[in-house]
């Protein structure tokens, strides 16, 4: 949305999602009759999961590991065996659900982590840098975003948001309702989630936070009609007056904290009444605007800089008490030009929270409002001296995420089609290499694949690392490297996109025969328990590409420590890299996140050299 709004000003629309790209076309239309006719999520054959899972192995295990492992999965695929039985039991949910896998992977990959959702989880976009000249055209751009987003509101409400579709295919639009008016709600051992969109009292405000203050704004006149961008402003002016210097107690830094933490300071604060009725507020709002103080920032750092105030607003020093990350989706607009948005990874993909500029079209109702507003309502909390202390604690945020952007100017996706290339197979082999280069040996690497395609899809895992991929990666640095090893590689990576995206993915189908066994009652089979299991699926390196024809950049950081995590965005003459890796002052200097974009500079510029020098042939 951002991005729509930023490339509005220019007068055209410039796309952005995030993920594995999905090609897909907007047309016209009531979105829910063609809900009707999306399919469900298939259940893959069992011999075939088991056999893929043994060949992506291969390169990442030891040979003994490996064998090990061919026992296991022999075992598992007897007849009448137990992974018959939880193939059968998964075929039958199935067939009684609109999607048996999502479920459970929101819950296994979001909601049980208790890892803090800010840079572990979160995902966000940066727009360019905004020359905001006074607080009053930081707050007018604060107005005209939110002015466009409820616009996207009402078209989501109406069900006329317009369908995408994919290879003629109708994608499911269900996660554009997920996004609005939800939130995590923290708890002992699993979050919850909770939508207010479609509830008979549905949310008619936003929350705001300035100087880490909380306000309700309700953005609907009595007559039911949204108001202006005039109006907007007029109560986003009044909430900084009514909030000039920095709260001592902010509330919102509570969610930055570890997850079990953050539950018993949450079932502390909600045993006042007033504190409850402040956090539903703040819960059921359609969204949340943050209006940011200025940070110091390095001219030469400013991207980075701007990234990290997106993922986790700086420190307590700065604006990360000025949030609050369970929100499914926040607008970040700071005094100093940093402007962005913040979503909640367990209520929707990025490729939905970021597709919402798809939809968008800039518009302000010109039309002149004379009513009187009512004052904004500011939100009160009582912090006993126990909620109090847990403030103070999560003030201490470790900030070690080193991240580093750059962008690769040698060439883009044009010269790669030319060279009749996968712009994104391409990178991922480059990235491949650099890994390869840096460690001697190959690993689990991760790329996310939509399922929009199916009922409630979420996203499936690419998984780049093939037997193809190793085969190139150790073979390129011999002088006799032939470009048919890379063509292998590549067409071994389109491959399984293609059966990625189309549910034939082996991580959700393993993590459902896994989650099975609890619905069957049966002991865990060996075959989830495996050293290589846990190797296949904790991924070292987490991808994701963007593709944005403006300047935006994508804010994911690693879902856990001792990974990278690398976005890029392949352009037409140009590639945007992002490395990011949580980095201790103790961390070795040759394998952090500078060495590794370094090593994917290298490895895409000898990639191209082998390329011409195949071409002189």
């Amino acid at each position: 949305l951002l991005c729509m709004l930023y490339s509005a000003k220019l007068g055209v629309m410039k796309p952005c999602t995030l993920g594995k790209p999905v090609a897909a076309t907007l047309v016209a239309g009531r979105n829910l009759t063609q809900q009707n006719i999306v399919p469900s999520l298939p259940v893959p054959p069992l011999k075939q999961t088991c056999e893929l899972y043994l060949s992506f192995l291969e390169p990442i295990v030891e040979a003994e590991e490996l064998k090990q492992t061919e026992i296991l999965v022999e075992e598992f695929l007897k007849a009448g065996g137990v992974g018959e039985r939880l193939q059968r039991g998964l075929e039958r949910k199935a067939s009684n659900t609109e999607n048996w896998l999502t479920d459970d992977y929101v819950k296994f990959e979001y909601l049980d982590r208790r890892k803090p959702v800010v840079v572990y989880s979160n995902h966000g976009m940066v727009l360019p840098h905004m020359n905001f000249r006074n607080k009053q055209e930081q707050i007018r751009f604060a107005a005209e975003v939110t002015s466009g987003c409820l616009n996207v509101k009402t078209m989501v409400d109406n069900d006329t948001l317009p369908v995408e579709y994919m290879g003629g295919k109708p994608l499911c639009m269900k996660q554009y309702d997920r996004v609005l008016s939800s939130c995590r709600i923290p708890g002992p051992k699993t979050d919850t989630l909770v939508f207010h969109a479609k509830t008979s009292n549905a949310p008619k405000h936003i929350s705001v936070v300035h100087n880490c203050q909380f306000f309700v704004l309700d953005v609907y006149n009595s007559d039911g009609t949204l108001l202006t961008v005039d109006q907007l402003y007029v109560q986003l002016e009044r909430i900084c007056k009514a909030s000039p210097q920095t709260t001592t107690e902010p509330v919102g830094i509570l969610t930055t904290q570890n997850r079990d933490v953050w539950s018993r300071t949450y079932s502390s604060l909600i045993q006042d009444e007033t504190n409850k009725e402040s956090l539903s507020a703040i819960e059921r709002s359609i969204f949340t605007v943050c209006l940011d103080r200025a940070t110091p920032q390095e001219p030469d750092e400013m991207r980075s800089s701007a990234i990290l105030q997106i993922l986790h607003g700086g420190g307590s020093q700065c604006n990360s008490g000025n949030r609050w990350f369970d929100k499914g989706l926040q607008f970040v607009i700071g005094e100093d030009g940093t402007c962005g948005a913040n979503g909640s990874h367990s209520a929707a993909d990025g490729t939905a929270c970021m597709g919402l500029a798809d939809h968008t079209v800039y518009t302000t109702m010109s039309l002149s409002r004379t009513e009187p507003l009512p004052l904004p309502k500011k939100l009160q909390f009582k912090i006993t001296p126990e909620i109090k202390k847990d403030i103070e604690e999560a003030k201490q945020m470790a900030r070690d995420l080193n991240l580093r952007v750059t962008v690769f100017e040698h060439f883009g996706k044009n010269y790669l089609k030319a060279h009749k290339m996968s712009p994104d197979a391409f990178v991922q082999m480059a990235l491949q290499l650099a890994y390869y280069r840096m460690y001697q040996q190959c690993c689990s690497t991760f790329e996310p694949a939509s399922l929009r395609m199916f009922k409630l899809g979420r996203v499936a895992g690419i998984h780049s690392t093939s037997k193809a991929s190793a085969t190139f990666v150790k073979a390129f640095d011999d002088p006799n490297i032939k470009v048919d090893l890379l063509d292998k590689a590549i067409k071994a990576h389109k491959w399984y996109t293609h059966m990625a995206v189309n549910g034939q993915a082996i991580e959700g189908h393993l993590l459902g025969l896994r989650m099975q066994t609890g619905e069957e009652n049966i002991s865990m089979p060996e075959l989830f328990t495996d050293s290589s299991f846990t190797k296949a699926f904790n991924y070292q390196i987490s991808t994701s590409q963007v593709i944005s024809k403006s300047s935006s950049l994508p804010c994911v950081g690693p879902e856990t420590p001792d990974i990278y995590d690398v976005c890029y965005s392949v352009l037409s003459d140009r590639i945007s890299l992002i490395v990011s890796r949580f980095e201790p002052p103790n961390t070795c200097k040759v394998k952090n996140a500078e060495c590794l974009i370094e090593a994917m500079v290298d490895a895409l510029l000898d990639m191209r050299t082998m390329l011409e020098l195949q071409e002189a042939v």
